[in-house]
């Protein structure tokens, strides 16, 4: 009679010992989390990773655990290991461009400063 709903019914939550369903996330008693829930592949979703990708190396890896881009890349599923994928060349592509405008940059400076001081060392001894 009730065999469907025991069928449901897995484990129960490690914490409050409440009975739990094989397709619970959470435990609805105490809010554990009991499954990873799954990955996202919206559009939205795939957006937020390409952009985090690629604006990662500019806030110098302070994120990289929460970088979402490796746990699409470890799936099982094809759809979300391309994502994943396409975020690592993303993030790859997007560290080469920063050291690489990163050292353009500091050398411009640096040549700009040396232009500047040999100038002012030409105008003194004139």
């Amino acid at each position: 009679m009730n065999q469907e709903s025991d069928e449901n019914i897995s484990d129960t939550c490690s914490v409050c010992h409440q009975s739990i369903k094989k397709e619970y996330y959470f435990c609805p008693n105490c809010g554990n989390k009991l499954n990873a829930p799954p990955l996202s592949t919206s559009v939205w979703t795939q957006i937020g990773i390409y952009a985090f990708s690629i604006i990662l190396p500019s806030i110098c890896f302070i994120f990289v655990t929460r970088w979402p881009g490796l746990k699409y890349s470890k799936s099982n599923d094809l759809d979300k290991r391309r994502i994943g994928y396409i975020a690592w060349v993303l993030l790859i592509i997007s560290t080469i461009l920063t050291y690489w405008f990163a050292y353009a940059w500091t050398k411009n400076v640096i040549q700009s400063a040396v232009d500047t001081a040999n100038a002012d060392l030409s105008s003194y001894s004139l």
